[in-house]
């Protein structure tokens, strides 16, 4: 492994024994097969303590694949966006590259000094002082009092519990907790961070005031690796993603490639348009992105046309407006469009067009949430439904003439990159 890669898996897998009651969904049992359940039971059990094999409760026993056959390689420097569905491998992953479980299968290559925050007291004894857990944590990553002693005040300023320093963190609240377990695993160098969901526990300020150190640790030429179902943290402070699904590697690529990835990967396993975006009066039909390429790209030079289809279920004293709500990766709400000129409507079927002019908005993943509001005579309002995520789509940049980038490559910063009317003409006097 060359010097600029911090962490490469080759093949990795990891299952787990799962074990099953059959007996419960067994109506009458006799005492013989009763007996003689548990006497296979026992032998089973003794078996796999002598192997030193994790003892499994339950008379049927499956094999789950929580990873499988998954293979990247992370640079020096990179902050990584760990993404996926619940149960998808995110956490194991993570505690397999943090040596806190083995592999089944496969292998794995670390350079560098590695300091993991899973979970809430990872790596803390609860017995212990504030002040106490700090030299112990630092001394697990290998460093000396002496180095621990110079980082000291920071951590210490940085998770702001000097009043509870000398106090058994078994008294922490959990915010606590996560400040102190942070500022020891951010403060004490390690070449590799991984952190994961934790830091939901925190407050917006601290949580904020994290990604602001997992940026600066990263700049320093040190790796970072960060699991979260928050898109706009993981789109805010990752430049690169890998998307897990069923425990496989599903996506590597840029962060906005990787959470757009995500999205319609959603929208694919999803059941859309049940009874949750259904009410009383209306009901979301289905939704559609008009205009698109097969990889769900749309060149900022063309247009885009929204389609919805709605169902007016009775008449109304009101008029429903469709609205669509349009948001970048990051989770920033780029635009609302609500529908003009709607009359009240008699019950049936109905579909809602919004063009989306060339040149609006800039190169990225976009999100699309589809809603109905009636407005009713009174002066008030009710959302009927509202699908937030309901439809997803990337804008590309050509790079074509067209661009008016005049030879400039970067990103163009902004979520909006329309083509104003410009006028340049020499001012004579």
């Amino acid at each position: 492994m060359t010097k600029d890669i911090a962490i490469s898996v080759e093949n990795l897998s990891k299952s787990y024994f799962v074990g099953h009651n059959s007996a419960k969904s067994e109506r009458y049992t006799a005492l013989r097969d009763v007996v003689a359940r548990n006497a296979i039971n026992l032998a089973r059990k003794t078996r796999d303590m002598f192997r030193g094999q994790a003892i499994v409760q339950g008379d049927e026993i499956e094999e789950f694949w929580a990873l499988r056959d998954i293979s990247f390689e992370i640079q020096q420097g990179d902050r990584v966006g760990i993404i996926g569905r619940n149960g998808a491998g995110k956490s194991t992953l993570l505690k397999v590259l943090s040596r806190i479980t083995e592999p089944t299968k496969g292998r794995i290559k670390i350079n560098g000094r590695v300091a993991s925050l899973l979970e809430v007291g990872t790596g803390f004894h609860p017995e212990l002082s504030g002040r106490e857990n700090i030299y112990l944590n630092g001394a697990i990553l290998g460093m000396s009092r002496t180095e621990i002693h110079k980082k000291f005040d920071e951590i210490v300023a940085f998770a702001e519990v000097e009043k509870f320093l000398d106090t058994p963190v078994k008294r922490y609240s959990s915010g606590m907790y996560v400040r102190l377990a942070f500022a020891v695993a951010a403060h004490l160098e390690p070449e590799i961070l991984i952190v994961d969901e934790v830091l939901a526990v925190g407050d917006m300020q601290f949580q904020k005031k994290c990604l602001g150190k997992m940026e600066e640790v990263s700049h320093q030429g040190r790796t970072v690796l960060f699991v979260s179902h928050n898109m706009a943290m993981i789109s805010n402070l990752c430049q690169k993603g890998i998307m897990l699904d069923a425990g496989q590697l599903e996506f590597q690529g840029q962060i906005s490639e990787a959470i757009l990835h995500y999205y319609q990967k959603q929208n694919e396993q999803s059941v859309r348009y049940s009874k949750l975006f259904e009410s009383e009066n209306a009901a979301l039909v289905s939704g559609e992105l008009i205009g698109l390429s097969d990889t769900s790209d749309i060149s900022i030079h063309d247009e885009l046309i929204i389609r919805m289809r709605y169902k007016i279920k009775k008449s109304i004293n009101g008029k429903c407006v469709p609205n669509f709500h349009f948001s970048a990766s990051s989770g920033t709400c780029v635009f609302v469009s609500n529908a003009d000129g709607v009359t009240v409507k008699s019950p049936g079927e109905y579909i809602a067009d919004c063009k989306i002019p060339s040149n609006l908005l800039n190169e990225g993943a976009y999100f699309v949430g589809l809603a109905l509001t009636t407005y009713l005579d009174s002066g008030s309002f009710e959302v009927e439904f509202f699908d937030r995520n309901a439809l997803t789509f990337n804008v590309i940049d050509p790079m074509d003439e067209r661009s008016n980038r005049y030879g400039y490559a970067g990103i163009v910063p902004g979520v909006v990159r329309p083509k104003l009317i410009w006028n340049i003409h020499q001012d004579i006097k």
